[in-house]
């Protein structure tokens, strides 16, 4: 069976806000002057001299077209006629693709001095124009400016200023420049129109301050594009290119140290700055705050297994901020020939600051932003100046407080030598292979082990009965526990029967599921859980929110483990805990080890637990949650099942394979096996569990040798036999083996059948990596039929 279905939000959707907003339609003769009407009566009322109050934000007027010259995607590709590349034909490049290697045919060339550097550099700003930010005119030969307003606000000067360049009269831009006394020159702090309260901050900090008109607040650069309409470029480097032009005029001022231009934004901002850094070697420092998508995270990890704002999800409700050529790529980010890192290396040697939320809904993914920052730190070192690229992490959601903006500031006067302050650019997820396996007691030689044919396992091979397979099982469990690590000796938590309502204090900081058909209740941790971890327990309730037994005496249970990301980020749980709910089945979801709630407890994992593995403390857990549930008298110990989405599939598993007390288990992107992988596949393999997450690090030793694995996912899946198993597993995952994926299911078949019917069910959907409605539905009913007599 596979489901149909659709990719991405239909762009179309977008267009009845513009229907709404009765915009006139674009790309046709007449329509600079229809939309100039419109941008002066929104958002430019009472010019030259509007105030912030006077512009109402509308937040729809930054998106409600492509480009100038198409109103959709669809109109684009008519236009301009484009299809997308031959990807069969593209390389795969599963990593970020490396800066400091040069691509020449199948060969890979390493970097190793300054004229192949800026040959490479040249070659990233092709594949930038081309993937993200579309071309842009050369700068304007000449500017003016015309000071609007200027006044003292104590011993600063304000200046309102109004910059002309070009012939067209809606070649302009208005700025705000803030100079302290005294004869300079002065370092100067940039930002977007709506960060002036960020500029306050370092203009006291002895900056002259500037904003420009070039966010959703206020935007002289949407016209851009109808202005220079030989060009393709964005929304986003329009308002980059802005950024250039308020430098043409800081050039001429005499009390600008030229040395000393710093750029920053937030979010959207924080990617046009990025963008201005890029192709501006005048900045001489950069901060992309909260970018996001496009700012701190490589496209390759915002696919819907992390979280991040996805490619097809920002192609469709923002298309004017990237090319839209970029959306040829959505499912297929592997096959992006450069990434976010790319882009980053334009800026070195200038000083370039990467700062983001540790827990930011949606779009704050510490581990992505750790990969991205130690990729273009490889370029800074190649230069000499590895002190010049940053790395700050916060807590809390997406904005930013006054604390984040004084370091800020702090980390240009570093940057700028204006303080002899050192900075200390800290990881949460550290970990190195090379770094762990030269700290183990026992080094493991792959050479040590048999070849095994991922299409004949031997412990596969000819079974005579189910008795046969039930003396060969320990052997599995046992490799599968040398391959998680040596766990430690510890104690199950004191029993108990009680569950609190007791509120996590991350429950505040973090959007936990908040479902209308449960109650929740939560397992303490100094009772319930082992180790001192905290659970939340969802149960069926009726409308007036009492328990809904549906006339059983306790609640079957699924223990649902998330993806690479935690439970509260989670979009896809909210409705899928109401969906089990809605069945009858309790739901129990908590924290894995270094996500959420638990991102610091992962970080010294490995100083504190040298020979055991962050999967193996995983599995632990999910073991500890098991005990508590069959504690809990409104559950029923005998359906206790596991389920989850990719790192969540995986977990789940390989927990059932080790313990017997769970009821059956469902998946979705769970797994894909480690033999079949090699380092020349289109996709991470075992790099992922071993050098990527550091999530089963023995399995680094077996990198170029993955035949010699002592154990895969078909004895794994064997192993859970007779219990019941869904796998959905996507056609188009660019993480996964599909042929490798359906040889290990028939091969876990043939011990399925040695104890009767086949109850192992594969779904394939004809769709990329992702966890669709139509695909959780179908999970939860699967789940549900398992109940039955």
């Amino acid at each position: 069976m596979h489901f149909s279905v659709i990719r991405a939000v239909s762009a179309s959707f977008l267009w009845m806000f513009g229907a709404f907003l009765a915009l006139p339609a674009l790309g046709q003769e007449g329509d600079l002057q229809q939309r100039r009407s419109y941008l002066d009566q929104l958002i430019q009322q009472n010019r030259p001299h509007p105030t912030p109050a006077q512009r109402p934000r509308d937040v729809f007027a930054s998106f409600v077209r492509l480009s100038a010259k198409d109103s959709t995607w669809e109109a684009w590709q008519a236009r301009t006629g484009e299809l997308p590349p031959n990807f069969d034909r593209m390389p795969s490049i599963p990593l970020l693709p490396n800066p400091l290697v040069w691509k020449e045919g199948e060969q890979n060339i390493p970097i190793t001095n300054l004229s192949q550097w800026h040959s490479q550099r040249e070659w990233i700003k092709e594949n930038v124009k081309t993937l993200f930010s579309g071309t842009f005119p050369d700068p304007p030969v000449r500017i003016t400016s015309t000071v609007l307003e200027e006044r003292m606000e104590s011993s600063i000067r304000v200046q309102r200023i109004e910059l002309r360049f070009g012939n067209h009269k809606d070649a302009k831009l208005n700025i705000e420049v803030f100079t302290p006394t005294g004869e300079g020159p002065f370092p100067v702090f940039m930002s977007q129109w709506n960060h002036r309260g960020w500029v306050q901050i370092a203009v006291r900090r002895g900056y002259m301050g500037v904003i420009y008109a070039g966010a959703d607040e206020w935007d002289d650069t949407v016209l851009y594009q109808e202005i220079y309409p030989d060009y393709d470029w964005t929304a986003l480097m329009t308002r980059a290119w802005g950024a250039s032009r308020v430098v043409d005029y800081l050039y001429t001022l005499p009390e600008v140290d030229r040395s000393k231009i710093a750029l920053t934004g937030h979010s959207r901002n924080g990617k046009l700055s990025l963008l201005a850094g890029a192709f501006d070697p005048r900045f001489a420092a950069i901060i992309s705050s909260s970018a996001g998508t496009g700012g701190e995270i490589p496209y390759r990890y915002t696919d819907e297994r992390h979280e991040n704002e996805s490619l097809d999800y920002l192609n469709s409700i923002r298309p004017q901020w990237f090319h839209p050529r970029l959306r040829f790529y959505n499912g297929r980010e592997h096959k992006l020939p450069i990434d976010q890192n790319s882009l980053m290396a334009l800026i070195a040697p200038n000083a370039l600051l990467l700062s983001s939320s540790i827990r930011e809904a949606g779009g704050g993914d510490p581990w992505a932003i750790e990969q991205n920052y130690l990729s273009v730190k490889t370029v800074y070192c190649f230069l000499g100046v590895p002190d010049r690229i940053g790395l700050r992490f916060r807590d809390g959601g997406h904005g930013v407080a006054a604390r984040d903006l004084e370091s800020y500031v702090d980390w240009l006067d570093i940057q700028f030598g204006r303080s002899q302050k050192t900075w200390q650019n800290n990881l949460y997820y550290p970990f190195s292979f090379d770094l762990w396996a030269a700290n183990q007691t026992k080094q493991v030689d792959p050479m040590d082990f048999p070849v095994i044919a991922p299409s004949y396992p031997p412990l596969l091979g000819s079974l005579s009965d189910k008795s046969d397979w039930e003396r060969r099982k320990p052997e599995v469990r046992q490799r599968l526990q040398w391959l998680l690590g040596s766990t430690p000796p510890g104690v199950s938590a004191a029993p108990t029967t009680d569950l609190s309502d007791r509120v996590d204090y991350m429950d505040e900081l973090i959007q936990r599921p908040n479902p209308k058909n449960g109650i929740r209740k939560n397992l303490a941790p100094y009772r319930a859980m082992g180790d001192y971890q905290y659970a939340a327990l969802y149960l069926p309730a009726d409308e007036n929110g009492d328990l809904r037994m549906m006339g059983e005496e306790r609640f079957p249970v699924i223990v649902w483990s998330h993806k690479y990301i935690n439970t509260g980020f989670d979009r896809l749980l909210n409705p899928l805990i109401t969906a089990f709910l809605e069945k009858g089945i309790a739901v129990l979801v908590f924290d894995q080890l270094g996500y959420g709630s638990r991102i610091e407890e992962g970080t010294e994992f490995y100083d504190r637990y040298p020979e055991w593995s962050k999967m193996g403390k995983m599995i632990t857990d999910t073991q500890a949650a098991i005990d508590a549930l069959q504690q809990i008298p409104l559950i029923d110990p005998s359906h206790i099942f596991l389920g989850g989405y990719s790192l969540g599939g995986t977990i789940s598993l390989l927990t059932a394979a080790l313990d017997d007390r769970v009821a059956g288990v469902a998946t979705a992107s769970g797994f894909t096996p480690w033999r079949n992988a090699n380092i020349g596949q289109s996709y991470e393999g075992i790099r992922a569990f071993s050098h990527l997450y550091g999530l089963m690090p023995k399995l680094g030793y077996f990198l170029g040798n993955e035949q010699r694995i002592p154990i895969d996912f078909p004895e794994i899946i064997a192993s859970i036999a007779p219990r019941p198993l869904l796998f959905i597993t996507p056609e188009m995952d660019r993480h996964a083996d599909l042929t490798a994926i359906s040889q290990a299911v028939r091969l876990a078949n043939q011990v399925h059948r040695l104890y009767g019917p086949n109850r192992i069910h594969h779904e394939i959907p004809n769709t990329f990596g992702q966890f669709t409605s139509i695909q959780q539905q179908y999970l939860v009913n699967w789940v549900a039929n398992q109940l039955a007599p």
